[in-house]
């Protein structure tokens, strides 16, 4: 005895042949619902990615918000806390942190809180500028160098090596002394030696890039290597220059740091941190003037760490960005 199967409802045959011929763009929101069509996501934009990988890094979080942190005290922090920075004050010699001075005075009466602040600020510009200045120079050096290749190539990286091989300390130190020492003259000294390396960074990035297709097609299509450079392979390596940036940043901050512990930094009655612990090396071994030297360390190590923490993290976020291209 054979099986009758009963004929189908023709309803939703109907319905899904109706779905099929209905232009999804023209459909409201409800009438999608309705005929069980869902909008498809918005992609998300490389800028977002790169965002949300960043703020997976907890660190790197904290750190900019110390960042800001640190800026403001440097910068708005004299706008309320006023002290005279300029003229000695023999009166307040090594004077305790009390009511009048927070952190006390050093060895020639100058509020120590307020030296704080004013030696960030000059740390903080000579940091920045000197890593701006040096990234510049070294990212336009090296693309340069890389997109030309051959025996130009060959040419300009044997500068940087020259350039390397030579004992920067000793170096900076000459200048230091042979310049006057001013917060432009910093920024200089610093920048002058390294942009070495980070010529050398892009130019291994440009080496790699320069073979890609859309390279290829610029010079096919008669484009000249400036608008190759500058439209095609900086972009592209942007990441690695951000990165880069930021650890120059803190390098720049440690080096100012350094010539300042030796007396080659800025002179009074300008300072800077390291500056500020060259003055308290004479009261190292007593405790009893511990505000001449934790203050200026403690705010030395925080801003360097602050910056590689946020570099450690871009660099994860374009490195998962490029990943997902």
């Amino acid at each position: 005895m054979s099986m009758i199967t009963p004929p189908s409802d023709p309803a939703p045959v109907e319905a899904i042949q109706e779905a099929e011929q209905v232009d999804p763009n023209a459909l409201t929101a409800v009438e999608a619902a309705e005929l069980g069509m869902t909008p498809a996501a918005k992609p998300r934009s490389m800028l977002r990615r790169g965002w949300e990988v960043f703020a997976e890094n907890k660190l790197a979080l904290v750190s900019l918000v110390g960042l800001v942190l640190i800026a403001g005290f440097c910068y708005i922090g004299p706008l309320f806390y006023h002290t005279n920075q300029v003229n000695t004050n023999l009166k307040d010699y090594l004077c305790r942190p009390g009511a009048q001075h927070l952190l006390g005075c050093n060895d020639v009466g100058y509020d120590q809180l307020g030296r704080l602040m004013v030696a960030g600020q000059t740390s903080l510009e000579v940091g920045l500028a000197a890593a701006i200045v040096a990234v510049l120079f070294g990212t336009l050096y090296g693309a340069l160098a890389g997109f030309a290749g051959g025996s130009v190539d060959s040419f300009m990286m044997r500068i940087v090596d020259a350039g390397l091989s030579l004992p920067y300390i000793m170096v900076i130190i000459i200048l230091s002394v042979v310049l006057q020492p001013s917060t432009v003259t910093m920024i200089f000294i610093i920048a002058v030696f390294y942009w070495l390396g980070v010529s050398r960074l892009v130019r291994g990035e440009t080496l790699s890039l320069r073979t890609r297709e859309y390279v290829q097609a610029v010079k096919v299509l008669g484009g000249g290597s400036r608008r190759a450079i500058t439209r095609h392979i900086l972009p592209n390596a942007v990441g690695v220059i951000i990165v880069q940036a930021t650890f120059a940043v803190a390098d720049s901050i440690l080096i100012l740091a350094g010539l300042g512990f030796l007396g080659y930094g800025v002179q009074p009655p300008a300072s800077d941190w390291g500056s500020m612990l060259s003055n308290g090396l004479n009261y190292l071994q007593s405790s009893n003037y511990w505000w001449l030297i934790y203050p200026p360390g403690i705010a030395i190590i925080l801003t360097c760490i602050c910056f590689n923490f946020i570099g450690d993290a871009l660099r994860d976020a374009f490195e998962t960005r490029l990943q997902r291209r």
